[in-house]
């Protein structure tokens, strides 16, 4: 798959420097517990999923009493690994929690992280977001099938826009040439670090289409600057008007999961802590009305059970990674 990717190796660098430092500064203090002060970390840069996800976890935590004092660190690159590596080395550090998602998994692959989610501890999946397939709202793209021709005719051409290699985004555009008939190593991918400059791209004609989380593109497909072509659910989600891929007859789902980790060395009394933290939190009448706005569909597990859905994530999507040829 043809790839385009932004930045330097000397900026990867000043990231990581800045993530160690921006987490550092947001140290535990002497004799904090996690219910007196929680920081969450969100391995991307501001304004993407996994910041509003972390920002509309804060506040219903602060505004119910769960936590006394929540901030969120926002530590971007790499499709979440960087933060992901930072977390790993914070040893028993119990009052933090990083956000952590489909788009990681991913990315540990692809990018070849020495760090992957088995060096940390397994808290919590709270709920799952869709992708959406977009096109300009002047495109000649009317349907999913239209599309898919020209995908199908021409990949290197038709250029799809989506976030960090690796990520939800890549793998659903390489899996959706796959079922067009198309080799997904020809797809002309374009890599951006964030919402932003995928829509950008997208409304600038640089790409012909687009894939992002619904909520990412929902001002501007109701705006009628984008058209939503199908998103990525395996069944139909309440509040959003859009077909999926599987109802159009093409055989590609896929969910952007979200969740929470620990560091690798706290123990198990403050493991126990930060899941019941996140039980009180996905029970509230807030944390049901952020679900409902955001268009995100719960999809809570914790324990066990969470820890056996990353192993079997992993392989699954090291199984997408191979067959894609990405």
């Amino acid at each position: 798959m043809r790839r385009v990717m932004t930045g330097t190796i000397v900026g990867v660098v000043a990231v990581a420097l800045f993530a160690t430092a921006a987490i550092s500064t947001a140290g535990t203090a002497s004799g904090a517990t996690p219910r007196s002060k929680l920081t969450l970390v969100a391995p991307a840069a501001p304004g993407g999923g996994w910041d509003a996800f972390g920002r509309e976890g804060q506040q219903v935590l602060r505004t119910e009493g769960i936590v006394g004092g929540v901030q969120v660190v926002n530590v971007p690159g790499a499709s979440g690994t960087i933060g992901l590596g930072q977390v790993a080395e914070m040893g028993d550090r119990h009052d933090l929690m990083m956000i952590t998602g489909g788009v990681m998994v991913g990315g540990i692959i692809i990018n070849g992280s020495q760090v992957s989610l088995q060096d940390v501890v397994p808290i919590a999946r709270l709920a799952d977001d869709f992708n959406v397939l977009v096109v300009p709202g002047d495109s000649p793209y009317e349907t999913l099938g239209d599309f898919a021709e020209a995908l199908a005719a021409d990949p290197g051409g038709t250029a799809i826009a989506g976030g960090s290699l690796g990520g939800i985004d890549h793998l659903l555009a390489g899996m959706l040439a796959r079922e067009v008939g198309a080799d997904p190593a020809s797809v002309n991918y374009l890599a951006y670090p964030g919402g932003g400059e995928v829509v950008t791209s997208i409304l600038s004609h640089t790409a012909q289409a687009g894939l992002s989380g619904y909520n990412e593109f929902r001002d501007q497909i109701e705006s009628g600057n984008l058209r939503a072509l199908a998103v990525s659910a395996a069944e139909p989600v309440e509040g959003i008007d859009v077909p999926t891929f599987r109802e159009q007859g093409v055989d590609v789902e896929m969910s952007n999961w979200r969740g929470y980790v620990a560091p690798p060395g706290i123990s198990d009394e403050v493991r126990d802590e930060l899941i019941a933290i996140v039980t009180e939190l996905r029970e509230t009448e807030a944390w049901r009305e952020v679900l409902e706005r955001n268009r995100w569909v719960d999809s809570f597990m914790v324990g066990e059970e969470f820890d056996t859905f990353l192993r079997e994530e992993t392989e699954r999507t090291e199984e997408i990674v191979k067959e894609l040829g990405l």
